[in-house]
């Protein structure tokens, strides 16, 4: 891409930090959005939950990429965090889908930045992009969520679903809680560690969204994870491998249930995702493998 101005909603969190930074290391011009009153050259405010964006400070957007959303794994799910993960996402790209299209000059692309629990509990079973909605709590919102982007396809406007999922990085997401306890030698398998974790390093996850904002051919859902999805026990023993420490105190069901609640349903699930159009559309990975991931963190 040649230098652009690009939006980012949820810019200020694990994946937008690091996108902003790469992108304005290259010289593009990043405006944020955020929830408040612009106090800078940089920002664009707007408010998800009035569905309000100030459509002005977007003229000029070659492109924007929507991150913004309530924490998964922030606290116990409730009734009531379980409408705030809902609303933040669905009403969140709504805003922005209206906001873009109604401009005179839309950007050419909007990449959304969705979530791999479309896919629900795979099980052993490996999914790509052709496979169905799953059940439960996080396919229905991803399906929701995606389905908000319509009035910018409508427009006319390039838009891609980028399906993310368990981002390895050291300054936050689930191992950014996982580390120091790994670190400390109290880390171990999560239940019987036979579910399938679908993840990605934060270098790759940053490439490959701006990756998607290159790529004309892409568009509709993309999933943005490593090739060789492993179980929770591989896991376990990769950090152990790299961190050199002990892995000796699982985390039983019972335990996982109790402390997270329904949560805990997606922690024990298993999701085999893989990124088959990534990779058809000519993407490397610089860090495909768990233990090469965790020593990237």
């Amino acid at each position: 891409m040649q230098r652009s101005r690009i939006a980012i909603t949820g810019a200020s969190g694990l994946i937008g930090t690091a996108l902003v930074r790469s992108l304005r290391a290259d010289g593009h011009d990043v405006v944020r959005l955020v929830r408040h009153p612009a106090r800078a050259a940089d920002e664009v405010e707007w408010d998800p939950s009035r569905l309000y964006v100030d459509a002005a400070g977007l003229v000029g957007c070659e492109a924007v990429v929507h991150l913004a959303g309530a924490g998964v794994g922030e606290r116990r799910w409730t009734e009531a965090y379980k409408k705030e993960i809902r609303d933040s996402r669905v009403l969140g790209t709504t805003a922005i889908a209206q906001a873009l299209a109604s401009l005179a000059e839309p950007p050419r692309v909007l990449v959304c930045g969705t979530a791999q629990g479309y896919y629900g509990d795979t099980g052993a079973r490996a999914v790509d992009e052709s496979a169905p909605a799953g059940e439960g709590f996080l396919a229905s919102v991803c399906v929701e969520w995606e389905a908000a982007a319509a009035p910018a396809e409508e427009a006319g406007i390039r838009v891609a679903y980028a399906r993310t999922g368990l981002v390895v990085a050291r300054e936050g997401g689930a191992w950014g809680r996982l580390f120091p306890v790994f670190k400390a030698g109290l880390g171990g398998r999560m239940g019987d560690g036979s579910q399938y974790w679908s993840f990605i390093s934060l270098h790759d996850e940053i490439a490959a969204l701006r990756h998607i904002l290159d790529t004309e051919s892409l568009s509709g859902p993309v999933n943005l994870t490593a090739p060789d999805p492993v179980t929770n026990r591989e896991v376990t023993a990769a950090m152990g491998r790299v961190l050199r420490r002990p892995t000796l105190f699982p985390v039983p069901a019972a335990a996982l249930r109790l402390a997270l609640g329904d949560f805990s349903a997606d922690v024990l699930g298993s999701q085999r995702v893989l990124p088959t159009r990534l990779l058809e559309s000519g993407f490397t990975f610089a860090f495909p493998t768990i233990d090469e991931s965790i020593r990237a963190a």
